[in-house]
Protein backbone atom coordinates (compact mmCIF):
# COMPACT_ATOMS: atom_id res chain seq x y z
CA UNK A 1 0.00 0.00 0.00
CA UNK A 2 2.79 2.40 0.92
CA UNK A 3 4.63 1.55 -2.30
CA UNK A 4 1.50 2.38 -4.33
CA UNK A 5 1.13 5.71 -2.51
CA UNK A 6 4.78 6.57 -3.26
CA UNK A 7 4.33 5.80 -6.96
CA UNK A 8 1.17 7.89 -7.19
CA UNK A 9 2.86 10.75 -5.34
CA UNK A 10 5.82 10.64 -7.73
CA UNK A 11 3.43 10.91 -10.68
CA UNK A 12 1.61 13.83 -9.02
CA UNK A 13 4.88 15.66 -8.38
CA UNK A 14 6.07 15.27 -11.96
CA UNK A 15 2.74 16.53 -13.26
CA UNK A 16 2.88 19.51 -10.89
CA UNK A 17 6.38 20.41 -12.06
CA UNK A 18 5.24 20.17 -15.68
CA UNK A 19 2.32 22.45 -14.84
CA UNK A 20 4.63 25.03 -13.28
CA UNK A 21 6.86 24.94 -16.33
CA UNK A 22 4.15 25.21 -18.97
CA UNK A 23 2.00 27.70 -17.06
CA UNK A 24 4.67 30.01 -15.63
CA UNK A 25 7.99 28.92 -17.26
CA UNK A 26 9.65 28.02 -13.95
CA UNK A 27 11.52 24.78 -14.50
CA UNK A 28 12.11 22.53 -11.48
CA UNK A 29 11.90 19.28 -13.45
CA UNK A 30 15.59 18.45 -13.12
CA UNK A 31 15.95 19.37 -9.45
CA UNK A 32 16.89 16.54 -7.11
CA UNK A 33 13.64 14.62 -6.52
CA UNK A 34 14.31 13.88 -2.84
CA UNK A 35 14.58 17.59 -2.08
CA UNK A 36 11.55 18.53 -4.19
CA UNK A 37 9.44 15.79 -2.60
CA UNK A 38 10.32 16.93 0.92
CA UNK A 39 9.42 20.55 0.18
CA UNK A 40 6.17 19.74 -1.59
CA UNK A 41 5.04 17.51 1.25
CA UNK A 42 5.62 20.42 3.62
CA UNK A 43 3.73 22.77 1.29
CA UNK A 44 0.79 20.36 1.05
CA UNK A 45 0.58 20.08 4.83
CA UNK A 46 0.88 23.81 5.45
CA UNK A 47 -1.74 24.61 2.81
CA UNK A 48 -4.16 22.05 4.22
CA UNK A 49 -4.40 20.12 0.95
CA UNK A 50 -5.15 16.43 0.74
CA UNK A 51 -3.00 15.66 -2.30
CA UNK A 52 -0.31 17.08 -4.57
CA UNK A 53 -2.90 16.92 -7.35
CA UNK A 54 -5.01 19.44 -5.43
CA UNK A 55 -1.98 21.71 -5.35
CA UNK A 56 -1.57 21.32 -9.12
CA UNK A 57 -5.17 22.39 -9.71
CA UNK A 58 -4.65 25.54 -7.67
CA UNK A 59 -1.34 26.32 -9.42
CA UNK A 60 -2.99 26.06 -12.83
CA UNK A 61 -6.04 28.18 -12.01
CA UNK A 62 -4.81 30.65 -9.39
CA UNK A 63 -1.77 32.81 -10.33
CA UNK A 64 -1.54 33.96 -6.70
CA UNK A 65 -0.31 30.46 -5.87
CA UNK A 66 2.96 30.98 -7.75
CA UNK A 67 4.74 33.11 -5.11
CA UNK A 68 3.76 30.57 -2.45
CA UNK A 69 5.14 27.71 -4.53
CA UNK A 70 8.41 29.54 -5.16
CA UNK A 71 8.88 30.07 -1.44
CA UNK A 72 8.74 26.30 -0.94
CA UNK A 73 10.66 25.23 -4.03
CA UNK A 74 13.57 27.67 -3.76
CA UNK A 75 15.86 27.48 -0.74
CA UNK A 76 16.42 30.84 0.94
CA UNK A 77 18.97 29.94 3.61
CA UNK A 78 22.01 32.18 3.84
CA UNK A 79 24.00 34.47 6.08
CA UNK A 80 26.65 37.10 5.61
CA UNK A 81 30.13 35.60 5.22
CA UNK A 82 28.77 32.09 5.52
CA UNK A 83 31.81 29.78 5.62
CA UNK A 84 34.23 32.64 6.48
CA UNK A 85 37.26 30.76 5.18
CA UNK A 86 35.80 30.98 1.65
CA UNK A 87 35.67 34.77 1.83
CA UNK A 88 39.10 34.91 3.44
CA UNK A 89 40.47 32.95 0.46
CA UNK A 90 38.75 35.39 -1.93
CA UNK A 91 40.33 38.29 -0.05
CA UNK A 92 43.83 36.88 0.22
CA UNK A 93 44.21 34.80 -2.95
CA UNK A 94 41.69 35.86 -5.58
CA UNK A 95 41.67 39.63 -5.07
CA UNK A 96 45.39 40.01 -5.98
CA UNK A 97 44.58 38.56 -9.44
CA UNK A 98 41.48 40.72 -9.87
CA UNK A 99 43.47 43.86 -9.09
CA UNK A 100 45.16 43.53 -12.49
CA UNK A 101 41.92 44.31 -14.36
CA UNK A 102 40.84 47.92 -15.02
CA UNK A 103 37.18 46.94 -14.59
CA UNK A 104 35.48 43.89 -13.11
CA UNK A 105 32.21 42.01 -13.27
CA UNK A 106 31.08 39.74 -10.44
CA UNK A 107 28.06 37.45 -10.66
CA UNK A 108 26.36 36.12 -7.53
CA UNK A 109 24.17 33.40 -9.06
CA UNK A 110 21.27 32.27 -6.89
CA UNK A 111 21.74 35.28 -4.63
CA UNK A 112 18.72 34.43 -2.46
CA UNK A 113 18.02 37.33 -0.07
CA UNK A 114 21.38 39.01 -0.70
CA UNK A 115 23.64 38.09 2.20
CA UNK A 116 26.41 36.68 0.01
CA UNK A 117 26.17 39.60 -2.39
CA UNK A 118 26.67 42.20 0.34
CA UNK A 119 29.50 40.14 1.82
CA UNK A 120 31.35 40.45 -1.48
CA UNK A 121 30.51 44.11 -2.01
CA UNK A 122 31.91 45.00 1.43
CA UNK A 123 34.98 42.85 0.81
CA UNK A 124 35.61 44.56 -2.54
CA UNK A 125 35.12 47.98 -0.93
CA UNK A 126 37.68 47.18 1.74
CA UNK A 127 40.12 45.98 -0.91
CA UNK A 128 39.66 49.13 -3.00
CA UNK A 129 37.94 47.38 -5.94
CA UNK A 130 34.29 48.32 -5.47
CA UNK A 131 34.38 51.42 -7.68
CA UNK A 132 35.64 49.47 -10.69
CA UNK A 133 33.29 46.51 -10.15
CA UNK A 134 29.78 45.83 -11.41
CA UNK A 135 27.94 43.20 -9.38
CA UNK A 136 25.14 41.08 -10.82
CA UNK A 137 22.79 39.48 -8.28
CA UNK A 138 20.39 36.98 -9.80
CA UNK A 139 17.73 34.56 -8.58
CA UNK A 140 14.52 33.00 -9.88
CA UNK A 141 12.51 34.00 -6.82
CA UNK A 142 11.16 37.57 -7.16
CA UNK A 143 10.37 37.81 -3.44
CA UNK A 144 13.97 36.89 -2.58
CA UNK A 145 15.31 39.46 -5.07
CA UNK A 146 13.07 42.12 -3.51
CA UNK A 147 14.47 41.31 -0.06
CA UNK A 148 18.01 41.36 -1.43
CA UNK A 149 17.50 44.78 -2.98
CA UNK A 150 16.03 46.10 0.28
CA UNK A 151 19.06 44.92 2.28
CA UNK A 152 17.13 44.61 5.56
CA UNK A 153 17.74 41.71 7.97
CA UNK A 154 16.62 40.72 11.45
CA UNK A 155 18.86 42.30 14.09
CA UNK A 156 19.13 38.98 15.92
CA UNK A 157 21.16 37.63 13.00
CA UNK A 158 23.77 40.39 13.16
CA UNK A 159 25.87 38.81 15.90
CA UNK A 160 26.56 35.81 13.66
CA UNK A 161 27.10 38.05 10.65
CA UNK A 162 29.65 40.08 12.61
CA UNK A 163 31.55 37.03 13.84
CA UNK A 164 31.68 35.61 10.32
CA UNK A 165 32.91 38.97 9.03
CA UNK A 166 35.71 39.00 11.59
CA UNK A 167 36.81 35.47 10.68
CA UNK A 168 36.68 36.38 6.98
CA UNK A 169 39.36 39.03 7.50
CA UNK A 170 37.12 42.06 7.85
CA UNK A 171 39.17 45.23 8.22
CA UNK A 172 36.83 47.25 10.41
CA UNK A 173 33.49 46.55 12.14
CA UNK A 174 30.48 45.27 10.26
CA UNK A 175 28.45 47.90 12.10
CA UNK A 176 30.12 50.49 9.86
CA UNK A 177 27.95 49.21 7.02
CA UNK A 178 24.49 49.23 8.58
CA UNK A 179 22.25 50.98 11.07
CA UNK A 180 19.67 49.44 13.37
CA UNK A 181 16.01 50.38 13.42
CA UNK A 182 13.14 48.57 15.17
CA UNK A 183 14.97 45.25 15.49
CA UNK A 184 16.12 45.45 11.90
CA UNK A 185 19.60 45.71 10.44
CA UNK A 186 19.44 48.08 7.44
CA UNK A 187 22.48 47.97 5.19
CA UNK A 188 23.87 51.23 3.86
CA UNK A 189 22.25 51.98 0.51
CA UNK A 190 25.66 52.87 -0.95
CA UNK A 191 26.39 49.13 -1.03
CA UNK A 192 23.86 48.82 -3.85
CA UNK A 193 25.14 51.57 -6.12
CA UNK A 194 27.11 49.15 -8.35
CA UNK A 195 24.66 46.24 -8.15
CA UNK A 196 22.26 45.01 -10.82
CA UNK A 197 19.45 42.81 -9.45
CA UNK A 198 17.88 40.56 -12.05
CA UNK A 199 15.65 37.52 -12.50
CA UNK A 200 17.75 34.76 -14.07
CA UNK A 201 17.22 31.01 -14.19
CA UNK A 202 20.25 28.74 -14.24
CA UNK A 203 17.91 26.07 -15.59
CA UNK A 204 16.55 27.82 -18.70
CA UNK A 205 18.41 31.10 -19.29
CA UNK A 206 21.68 31.64 -21.16
CA UNK A 207 24.93 33.54 -20.61
CA UNK A 208 24.35 37.28 -20.27
CA UNK A 209 27.90 38.62 -20.02
CA UNK A 210 31.56 37.89 -19.37
CA UNK A 211 32.35 37.72 -15.65
CA UNK A 212 35.64 37.76 -13.78
CA UNK A 213 34.25 36.06 -10.68
CA UNK A 214 31.15 33.89 -10.35
CA UNK A 215 30.03 32.86 -6.88
CA UNK A 216 27.29 30.24 -6.87
CA UNK A 217 27.27 28.52 -3.51
CA UNK A 218 24.88 25.86 -2.23
CA UNK A 219 22.64 26.05 -5.29
CA UNK A 220 23.72 23.12 -7.45
CA UNK A 221 23.30 20.64 -4.60
CA UNK A 222 19.56 20.84 -5.32
CA UNK A 223 20.01 19.92 -9.01
CA UNK A 224 20.32 16.48 -10.57
CA UNK A 225 23.56 15.51 -12.35
CA UNK A 226 22.49 16.59 -15.85
CA UNK A 227 21.33 20.00 -14.66
CA UNK A 228 24.53 20.50 -12.65
CA UNK A 229 26.48 19.83 -15.82
CA UNK A 230 24.38 22.33 -17.74
CA UNK A 231 25.01 25.01 -15.13
CA UNK A 232 28.77 24.40 -15.03
CA UNK A 233 28.79 24.79 -18.82
CA UNK A 234 26.96 28.09 -18.43
CA UNK A 235 29.58 29.29 -15.96
CA UNK A 236 32.40 28.11 -18.23
CA UNK A 237 30.99 30.16 -21.09
CA UNK A 238 30.63 33.19 -18.81
CA UNK A 239 34.26 33.24 -17.65
CA UNK A 240 37.32 34.45 -19.55
CA UNK A 241 40.59 32.61 -19.28
CA UNK A 242 41.80 32.88 -15.66
CA UNK A 243 38.35 33.89 -14.41
CA UNK A 244 37.22 32.45 -11.07
CA UNK A 245 34.31 30.25 -9.99
CA UNK A 246 33.36 29.66 -6.35
CA UNK A 247 31.05 26.82 -5.29
CA UNK A 248 29.61 25.64 -1.98
CA UNK A 249 31.41 23.35 0.44
CA UNK A 250 29.47 20.27 -0.68
CA UNK A 251 29.66 21.03 -4.40
CA UNK A 252 32.31 20.02 -6.90
CA UNK A 253 33.26 20.02 -10.59
CA UNK A 254 34.62 16.52 -10.23
CA UNK A 255 31.96 14.72 -12.28
CA UNK A 256 31.22 17.49 -14.77
CA UNK A 257 32.00 17.06 -18.45
CA UNK A 258 33.34 20.63 -18.27
CA UNK A 259 35.81 19.87 -15.46
CA UNK A 260 38.84 20.08 -17.77
CA UNK A 261 38.02 23.74 -18.44
CA UNK A 262 38.94 24.54 -14.82
CA UNK A 263 41.76 23.99 -12.40
CA UNK A 264 41.66 23.88 -8.63
CA UNK A 265 42.69 27.31 -7.36
CA UNK A 266 41.87 26.89 -3.67
CA UNK A 267 40.87 23.25 -3.39
CA UNK A 268 39.71 23.41 0.22
CA UNK A 269 37.32 26.29 -0.50
CA UNK A 270 35.98 25.00 -3.85
CA UNK A 271 37.40 27.95 -5.77
CA UNK A 272 38.29 27.16 -9.38
CA UNK A 273 40.03 29.06 -12.17
CA UNK A 274 39.13 28.91 -15.86
CA UNK A 275 41.90 27.44 -18.02
CA UNK A 276 42.62 27.24 -21.73
CA UNK A 277 41.25 23.72 -22.08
Amino acid sequence: MMETFEKIEDIEIRLLLEALYHRYHYDFRDYAMSSIKRRLRQAKENMGLATISAMQERVLHDPDMLPQMLRYLTVQVSEMYRDPSYFLAIRQLVIPHLRTYPSLKVWVAGCSTGEELYSLVILFREEGLEERTLFYATDINPDALHQAEAGIYDAERVRQFSENYRQAGGKTSLSDYYHSHYNRCILDKSLRRNVVFSDHSLVTDQVFGEMHLISCRNVMIYFDRDLQDRVVGLFKDSLPRQGFLGLGAKESLRFSTHANAFRDFVRTEKIYQRTDS
